[in-house]
């Protein structure tokens, strides 16, 4: 039931004021989905930010910092949006984990709550919970210009004498009140004198007894200790135990507590907005959006214009990529030329050639790409399309065993496997969790990107068909190719898992918005810093093992080697150049990267392999986009310094027969394995971290390297041979 009006002045018990802490202040953006709290997190930290784990947890957090006024700077943590202290995912349930153990070193000094000024009622009663907690907080009311288009008025003065908080009005997407936000953060804030609603007298002896037993500052702290203790990370084995022994002790009704509760709430809020919310005219025509919805999200046209959408992103790829990639390419290539020509011959002078040069080439070229990718996947966000997406597939997933909300992990997948994976802890149903998991390192990410594009460049021209880049629509179809695998295993794992859980797709549509430039901007910046630095420091390492590996041989075999291609030369008058190139592949052959590679070849012959790119294949297993740069590395060693490019290199492999070793078969055979292999010791790992078994993981291993192995046998034996 409603707290009665005269609680709005009780005092607060909130934990008491800290003394001078030796720490920066740590401030929690907190807020529903779509309240315009990552704008306003950007716009606080700008390019101050970093990504960590939650302690305990497996969710990505994001924090910065914020130089709030010239002496006060303060670390602000991002926190997933959510819409009440009720848990009802996993990532939602980083919150309470938070916010329920003040003696957490990473618990906030106060907290920011976004709301949506133009839908208080809603956003309002996340902002009472935790008024409620006794946590010192600012309302940020966003979003205010909108409000005002629907002709609604508040009263911000009579809004901060009913909640007993600052009440700053701003929007976060052009940084207009972000200024007046920050003096305010600066201040020293006290919890909040306001009480919204108090639990049934009924409980209070539960809630006395946990308040003292866990020494808790307030009432209803205790009383979520009681409902949600089975799901609290940093409570032990001990202490749940005691608390649901309290919990049958009193017969304690969590689900008719959180309902009266809501109802109470409710109301509350009710009168509040009676007080200091007024409309002065409703909308009479259609939303816009609405008509704009009609469209996007048409049970047939809308496919149509997701699909068309999908192509204008791989079209760019590759046609507006290209200039900068070719430019990249030739830099490195003309680099590694005049060091050759430049320093003095020796293994210095080849490690930094052949190794260093050869695998930072294999990570710089593909930043145009990759920022492309992130570019057109942030503006689908930014401007609200994406969540129309997840809507319109949901019809298409259910058949498969999946939800509306398995589409966001899948989609984020074409990003990275990594992030898309612990984004299906949104995912209530347990079935469904596991499955979008297992399906989905087959959708094709921005690591297969390097792999892609050199191989599909080998064989397939640069030409058009109209306004249509062949090598796009190529490229597209992989990623298709992906789409499909993964729904049909999918499908698959519905049939096999058994759980009779019934799973619902609710979402709420973030009104349409021209993209922020500058929040684009940040995820270009971040994901191609991620990407340079994180997978860039793999390839290059592994680039320079792998050259002293194909260097260096055991034995005297490649002294042997080099004097029987000696020879050769002499009977057959080869030129210079062409014993130059006779005796590097002399001794890499015989080298300790061969003598590997030509023990595994045996395995991978059926597919069209040889035993470089099985070298390839095992090196990029640390990270798929590692198989450019041990192709780079590979065929560097005892190289011409005029042959710098990748694809010049590759394409100037030749076969035994004499002919060009990557023909179409070959490389789409290669194509196709990298679509279904699971080629990332980092999926595995987090995989492992979500399931907490050890099964999964293997068994997405055993299931995508068998269903490469097969899919590459079937194109070669077809075509290749």
């Amino acid at each position: 039931m409603a707290a009665p009006r005269t609680t709005a002045a009780l005092p607060a018990a909130g934990p008491p004021a800290p003394e001078a802490p030796a720490r920066p202040m740590r401030i929690a953006l907190i807020g529903n989905p779509n309240s315009g709290k990552t704008s306003l997190f950007n716009q606080l930290t700008g390019l101050n930010q970093k990504v960590g784990n939650f302690p305990g947890v497996t969710v990505d957090r994001k924090s910065g910092w914020a130089q709030l006024t010239p002496a006060r700077r303060a670390e602000i943590v991002d926190l997933p949006g959510t819409y009440s202290l009720y848990p009802k995912s996993l990532d939602e349930r980083v919150i309470t984990d938070l916010l329920y153990d003040p003696s957490s070193t990473s618990y906030p000094d106060f907290v920011v709550v976004t709301v949506d000024a133009s839908n208080l009622r809603r956003s309002l009663l996340l902002f009472s919970q935790l008024a409620d907690l006794g946590l010192p907080a600012i309302l940020a009311l966003n979003m205010t210009d909108v409000a005002a288009r629907h002709g609604v008025h508040i009263d911000l003065g009579a809004l901060e004498a009913e909640l007993g908080v600052p009440v700053v009005p701003m929007n976060a997407r052009n940084g207009s009140g972000v200024a007046a936000l920050k003096i305010v953060m600066a201040e020293r804030l006290a919890a909040p004198p306001v009480r919204f609603w108090q639990p049934d007298a009924a409980v209070h002896p539960l809630v006395q007894r946990l308040r003292t037993h866990f020494q808790l500052h307030s009432d209803y702290l205790a009383l979520h200790y009681a409902q949600q203790a089975e799901y609290l990370a940093f409570l032990s084995a001990e202490d749940r135990a005691y608390v649901q022994g309290l919990v049958q002790e009193y017969a304690f009704d969590g689900t008719a507590q959180q309902a009266s509760e809501t109802i109470g709430r409710y109301a509350r809020i009710n009168e509040i907005l009676l007080e200091t919310v007024t409309v002065t005219r409703t909308e009479q025509r259609e939303p816009v959006s609405n008509r704009i919805d009609r469209v996007l999200t048409h049970r047939v046209g809308g496919y149509l214009i997701f699909l068309a959408v999908l192509f204008l992103l791989f079209q760019a790829i590759f046609a507006w990529a290209q200039y900068p990639m070719d430019l990249i390419d030739q830099s490195i290539g003309a680099l590694s030329g005049w060091l050759q020509n430049t320093l003095p011959p020796g293994p210095l002078t080849r490690l930094l050639t052949e190794g260093v040069l050869a695998g930072l080439g294999g990570v710089l070229i593909f930043i145009p790409q990759i920022a492309l990718l992130f570019a057109f996947l942030a503006v689908l966000e930014e401007t609200g399309y994406m969540a129309r997406v997840t809507f319109l597939m949901d019809k298409l997933m259910r058949p498969f065993g999946l939800s509306g909300k398995s589409v966001v992990p899948l989609i984020s997948g074409l990003a990275c496997a990594v992030p898309a994976i612990m984004g299906a802890r949104t995912i209530e149903s347990w079935k469904d969790r596991m499955i979008t998991i297992f399906v989905t390192p087959l959708m094709s990410c921005s690591a297969r990107i390097p792999v892609f594009t050199v191989l599909v460049a080998l064989v397939v021209p640069a030409e058009s068909v109209g306004f249509f880049n062949l090598r796009g629509v190529v490229l597209m179809g992989l990623y298709l190719l992906g789409l499909f695998s993964a729904l049909g295993s999918a499908w698959l794992l519905k049939v096999l898992l058994k759980a009779r859980e019934r799973s619902y797709f609710i979402m709420e549509f973030p009104v349409y918005k021209w993209p922020r430039w500058k929040n684009v901007g940040l995820t270009i910046y971040q994901k191609v810093r991620a990407f340079v630095w994180q997978a860039g420091q793999v390839i290059v390492a592994i680039s320079v093992l792998l050259w002293g590996l194909a260097s260096y041989g055991p034995g005297q075999r490649q002294a042997v080697a080099e004097a029987q291609a000696r020879r050769e030369a002499a009977i057959h008058h080869w030129t210079p150049a062409e014993l130059g190139r006779q005796v590097a592949s002399a001794r890499l052959e015989t080298s300790y990267a061969g003598s590997f590679g030509q023990t595994l070849e045996p395995a991978i012959r059926p597919l069209g392999f040889d035993w470089k790119i099985g070298i390839a294949l095992l090196t990029s297993f640390a990270a798929r986009e590692v198989f450019v740069g041990t192709m780079s590395t590979i065929y560097s060693v005892g190289q011409d310094a005029d042959m710098g490019t990748v694809q010049q290199k590759l394409r100037a492999e030749k076969g035994l027969d004499g002919k060009p070793f990557f023909t179409p078969a070959r490389a789409f055979s290669l194509l196709v394995f990298y679509v279904f292999a699971m080629q990332c010791m980092s999926t595995l790992a987090v995989t492992y971290r979500e399931t907490k078994s050890w099964r999964w993981p293997a068994a997405q291993l055993v299931y995508m390297t068998g269903l490469a192995y097969a899919a590459s046998v079937l194109i070669w034996q077809i075509w290749g041979s």
